[in-house]
């Protein structure tokens, strides 16, 4: 039987690269570099703030969150799902954010930042221990390190799973790394002297397990890890040359337990996201969409990868694509990958770094469905390493033999990173909050719902009121039966102080969405306007039932009751309220007004020097802080 070929007929491998470069570079040199220039190069991001997008239920409006690292918050991280994903690690990191830094948004992205560095040095450390070469693993881990696409990923504080997945992830591989050569040193010294004494080769068992372990925490993470036992395969192929005759079933069996952990979690996250809806069904998206949609995603993506403007936080799904465009994108995904194929023992750094490149994003190329983006920046987080990988050893391979590729190579690189430094930075400045980040959605792309109704919310938070409705108008003209653009229109039209109008577009949402407590709420305020305050108390119960954790309906419950002359059941709702969200001053504020009409006197100071410290610039809690104050004077005689 021939025995398969292994070795590659590409470049000459520099086995001394390292030890030249480590005599005027020294790696821990380099190391601080990329992590120095990374850190440097996000430092704006530190000014920027929560997002009204993801931000609000994943930290800023999550009370477990909120509150840090507690037992009770600990157990809630492993047992409920956030935004139809189980990604306990990343709730913790979340709660360890909010610990040490409160709501200060500064100090989350700075955790972003550290960790997206970090992220860099392993790709560096991770590839440079694969495959030996310093140069190539340095200008691969730079350009993933700074490249535009990678911006959402670091500076949206949502998307916290991106970067601490990817950091468990390339722990992970390079403690695989590290114990796919010690395993084939012991099976070298096993075929050296097959008789001889073995006792001092251990099989590398604790490596084998961190590895595991690491992998475990970054499908915790983030569930997209759920190829890495597929990558560990292919990095057997190549540089790690672990296949040879009759291997190949052995490195699967390797892998079981892996397998096993991703299959498991695929189950469960497919189940939670369509538990709550997230998935998309086959009727409204028919299968032949999906694969259309997947074959000019990967074509998307490489387009990105190497040219990256007009990024998007949010690229609406687009309708059929044209069949030609359609068999013209599949036949160049499939044909470069059956050539590579082909070319496997020639070129085995091009097939690896295609296959990781697609492989890595087969968890959301959208064969299934979840949600409305057609693409997101942030899915090539980790298979933009593949994609690094295809062009950087496949271009020194090309240029090997020439008489300047050193020169060449060294100003090609320069540019990338450059380019890619100065597009990052200028892509950062979007994120400074969500009207900036939305206006250039709004900028970028077409038919973006999400855009308008963020946009929107983001003027009414700044209390642009007529700005907001404009946005909001256009969201229900290009979008009807969207029940939260119908809310938030009814919202800011009632804060216009036009309250027919605003009734009907709250009630529109309710009709699209009876179970809406935001919509109730908003509809109770609205009567409460027009002074039909039993009603109003309806729809506010109503809220409370349908959500009993949404503090703003215990607060308008609280308002009303006050209006009504039921002063302690006002109390007992502003209380409530406060347990929700201890950080409403406006809640703390009327807390104290009723607490002094109650006479007690020293709490309601209490709740208003909370007010106060909360909103320093809140004239009415100071006017009637000192007002109390003197009323506690009176009443003990002072």
């Amino acid at each position: 039987m021939r025995k398969p070929k292994t070795r590659s007929k590409s470049a000459p491998v520099e086995k001394s690269e390292t030890l030249k470069a480590g005599r005027y570079f020294p790696i821990c040199l380099l190391v601080a570099l990329l992590a120095a220039v990374t850190i440097f190069l996000y430092w704006p991001t530190i000014h920027n703030d929560f997002l009204n997008y993801d931000d609000d239920f994943l930290v800023t409006s999550n009370l477990h969150v909120r509150t840090g690292l507690t037992w009770d918050n600990i157990k809630w991280a492993f047992l409920n799902p956030v935004a139809a994903n189980g990604t306990p690690i990343t709730m913790l990191s979340h709660m360890l954010d909010c610990q040490l830094f409160g709501l200060k948004a500064w100090g989350h992205h700075l955790t972003s930042i550290i960790l997206h560095a970090a992220n860099t040095v392993l790709v560096f450390l991770l590839l440079r221990a694969l495959t030996g070469a310093l140069w190539r693993s340095l200008l691969a881990a730079a350009i993933f390190g700074w490249h535009p696409l990678h911006v959402e990923s670091v500076a949206w504080i949502a998307e916290r799973k991106d970067v601490l997945s990817g950091f468990f992830g390339l722990l992970s591989l390079i403690i695989y790394t590290r114990y796919a050569r010690s395993r084939s040193a012991i099976g070298k010294a096993i075929n050296k002297a097959p008789s001889g004494p073995t006792d001092s080769l251990k099989p590398p068992i604790f490596d084998y397990g961190f590895a595991l372990f690491f992998f475990a925490l970054g499908l915790m993470s983030k569930p997209m890890l759920v190829t890495w036992p597929f990558v560990m395969l292919l990095l057997d192929f190549w540089p790690l040359a672990r296949f040879t005759a009759g291997s190949g079933k052995r490195l699967v069996v390797e892998k079981i337990p892996y397998f096993v952990i991703a299959i498991v979690v695929s189950i469960i996250t497919f189940w939670m996201q369509q538990r709550v809806g997230a998935v998309v069904t086959v009727a409204n998206l028919p299968l032949g969409m999906r694969f259309g949609n997947a074959a000019i995603s990967y074509c998307q993506y490489l387009g990105k990868l190497f040219w990256p403007v007009d990024l998007a936080i949010l690229y609406p799904l687009h309708g059929p694509w044209p069949m030609g465009q359609v068999l013209l994108a599949g036949l160049f995904v499939v044909g470069i990958s059956i050539w590579l194929f082909r070319q496997r023992y020639r070129y085995p750094f091009l097939m690896i770094g295609w296959l990781w490149y697609c492989g890595t994003l087969v968890p959301v190329i959208g064969l299934v469905q979840v949600g409305g983006q057609e693409i997101a920046d942030r899915y090539t987080y980790i298979p933009s390493i593949g994609f690094l990988i295809f062009v950087i050893w496949g271009v020194y391979n090309l240029t090997w033999h020439w008489r300047h590729q050193v020169l060449v190579s060294a100003v090609v690189g320069m540019a990338a990173i450059l380019a890619c430094f100065g597009l990052t930075r200028h892509q950062i400045g979007y994120w400074k909050d969500s009207e900036s980040l939305f206006r250039h959605d709004l900028e970028v792309t077409t038919n973006n719902s999400v855009a308008y109704l963020n946009l929107g919310s983001a003027l009414d938070n700044k209390g642009k009121y007529p700005e907001a409705i404009i946005q909001f108008q256009e969201l229900v003209r290009l979008d009807p039966n969207n029940s939260d653009g119908h809310l938030n229109l009814g919202t800011d039209l009632s804060k216009m102080g036009r309250f027919d109008e605003a009734t009907n577009q709250i009630k529109q949402a309710l009709q699209l969405k009876p179970n809406s407590a935001a919509a109730h709420n908003s509809l109770g305020f609205v009567l409460g306007q027009n002074h039909d305050i039993d009603e109003a108390i309806n729809q506010f119960q109503a809220a409370i039932r349908l959500d009993p954790d949404f503090a703003l309906p215990h607060l308008n419950l609280g308002l009303a009751f006050n209006v009504k002359g039921q002063i302690d059941d006002a109390i007992s709702q502003f209380r409530e309220a406060l347990r929700l969200d201890p950080d409403h001053a406006t809640t703390h504020y009327y807390l104290g007004i009723l607490l002094s009409q109650k006479g007690k006197f020293d709490e309601a100071i209490s709740h208003l020097q909370e007010a106060i410290r909360l909103k320093p610039d809140y004239p009415d809690a100071q006017n009637n802080l000192e007002r109390v104050l003197k009323m506690k004077n009176v009443t003990s005689g002072q």
